[in-house]
């Protein structure tokens, strides 16, 4: 089989470029996933999230690990990552957040021209279908459903009330003109159709409507084993299905969107990458560029949390068995009420400094006890609260863990390498604990689990090492950035993977299209961005774009 254009990976930005490409009907394109079509109620249902987000078994999830993490007392890290058409908008808590503009800013500055605010506003509106109608900063004409909540918690507006009385802003849009403060998130769900109520992953919202196109071919269960090189251009892709191996062709170009971990192993497996790693596995270097997985950055996150004797919120036991038995035949019905829920149903953004210029750390209030990524259970009814340092200082690496493709990548953050980074966390704690101890979450409150409240700083920082884990925002890892000088770049880099086309140093017919790109990790949430990016990648893949 040959194509145009062949696409390794059916996540965020695959199902995205695999629609918007296969709009001009004079090409073809194939794509290839290695998980199912992503169609099961297990992601249909929001609250589904708690049957895929453990790993346990592996429904649509890789469900990696990370190599043990000295500033994590050496334990490993769980790095649960979507297995399916729509990649891990299939499997996360539907919130749509963009990040602060002065994030893209930020790139254009670090020599990635095309990349700033005003440049990458346009593809955040024409991804979007907004709920509450189309302004300067939010789109209508989109595939992407992004709506209000359908039935938010009482403790979630508690949580906000408490927030108000901790002198927090308390707005109505974490994407708006001021994104500090704290409100009830948007999430990527349909909120009309005949499928109210249920996840809008983005296989939902690009790719499952296109898929009947002639010119659009859809692989699944496919699994990519690495690229088929002619030199120094991409002419294809391999890929195992069924127990067979198999090839495809690209005419025009192979686009990798693999995701932070997928995407520099499947560079690696195919000889692009640091010679020294490729060597040590046996693999022969078709192409020296020793950017490919380095640069990993990922949000960790530490969670508090609260029992609580109210029953009004997620729960586990026989009553609250009961309710939600009740809860999906409402779902049923109308898509509303707790099966709906994204779960973490409200957020702040927040400065631990006043003087700093932006936010630092990122709250997500949940409506449930979310005790390592849902794998350790507590009876009964309580609530959590997340806290992230948003813009980390470490910075880890993926490589292999052996040649064979069908092995998981070796994943290494270096959670808290960088000791700015265990402050900013430890300060966002103490902040967020004092918000949580004010007078509107009063009713709520019934006993904190693990921490009594009255530790010193060292105590504190001890117990953060002991539970803190990513909140699923790994990027960076086929970093965007100028190899020479010219096209408005400030200078070169040296470990930059891709231009700011997208196309990789020193490869024709191959780009890497997805969070893996980003020079630096965006202060939110990075499913919207990434669904951004690949929105201006099709664009400029089509020569519509700079």
């Amino acid at each position: 089989m040959e194509f145009d254009y062949v696409i390794v990976g059916g996540g965020s930005a695959g199902s995205v470029l695999a629609a918007r490409l296969s709009e001009d009907p004079s090409v073809t394109v194939c794509l290839i996933e290695a998980g199912g079509e992503g169609r099961d109620i297990f992601v249909r249902a929001p609250i589904g999230v708690a049957a895929l987000l453990p790993g346990r078994p592996k429904i649509n999830n890789w469900a990696y690990q990370t190599v043990p993490q000295a500033g994590l007392n050496g334990r490993k890290g769980y790095q649960p990552r979507g297995r399916a058409l729509g990649g891990s908008s299939a499997i996360n808590a539907m919130l749509y957040v963009r990040g602060h503009p002065s994030d893209y800013d930020d790139w254009a500055a670090a020599g990635c021209g095309g990349w700033g605010w005003e440049d990458v506003l346009p593809f955040f509106r024409r991804a979007e279908r907004n709920e509450r109608g189309a302004d300067a900063l939010h789109g209508d004409g989109g595939p992407l459903q992004v709506g209000n909540q359908r039935s938010p918690r009482p403790v979630t507006q508690a949580f906000l009330d408490a927030c108000a009385e901790s002198q927090i802003r308390v707005h109505d849009d974490l994407n708006g003109p001021d994104y500090e403060g704290a409100a009830k998130f948007q999430v990527t769900q349909f909120f009309d159709g005949d499928r109210v109520g249920e996840r809008c992953s983005v296989a939902a919202a690009y790719l499952h409507p296109a898929m009947n196109r002639k010119n659009l071919k859809v692989l699944t269960r496919a699994h990519a084993t690495g690229l088929v090189l002619d030199g120094k251009r991409a002419v294809g892709a391999c890929y195992r299905q069924g127990g067979e191996d198999k090839a495809v062709g690209a005419r025009r170009e192979v686009i990798v969107s693999g995701g932070a971990f997928n995407s520099p192993q499947l560079l690696l497996l195919s000889g692009i990458g640091p010679g020294e790693e490729l060597k040590r596995h046996g693999i022969a270097v078709a192409h020296e560029l020793p950017g490919v997985g380095q640069n990993l950055q990922d949000h960790l996150d530490f969670i508090l949390l609260w029992k609580s004797l109210q029953t009004d919120m997620v729960g586990i036991g026989a009553r609250a068995t009961l309710n939600l038995i009740r809860e999906i035949l409402q779902w049923w019905r109308d898509g509303s009420g707790v099966v709906a829920t994204p779960s973490a149903e409200a957020g702040a953004f927040l400065k631990t400094d006043p003087s700093l210029a932006r936010p630092d750390i990122q709250l997500h209030f949940v409506i449930g006890m979310v005790d390592d990524h849902m794998r350790k259970l507590h009876l009964g009814y309580g609530y959590s609260c997340h806290i992230c340092a948003l813009r980390p200082h470490s910075r880890g690496e993926v490589g292999l863990a052996s040649a064979d493709p069908l092995a998981a990548p070796r994943i290494d953050p270096k959670f808290l390498s960088d000791e700015r980074d265990a402050t900013t966390l430890l300060n966002g704690v103490k902040m967020t604990r004092r918000i949580l101890d004010a007078p509107a979450l009063a009713r709520y409150r019934h006993r904190e689990l693990y921490l009594s409240g009255k530790e010193d700083d060292a105590e504190l920082m001890a117990h953060i090492r002991s539970r803190a884990d990513t909140i699923y925002h790994p990027v960076g890892t086929c970093r965007m950035g100028p190899r020479s000088k010219g096209n408005g770049a400030r200078g070169t880099d040296a470990m930059a993977v891709v231009d700011p086309q997208l196309r990789v140093h020193g490869m024709e017919g191959l780009r890497v299209v997805d969070a893996s790109v980003m020079p630096t990790l965006i202060g939110g949430n990075t499913n919207a961005p990434t669904i951004m990016i690949a929105e201006k990648a099709a664009e400029m893949i089509r020569g519509r774009a700079a």
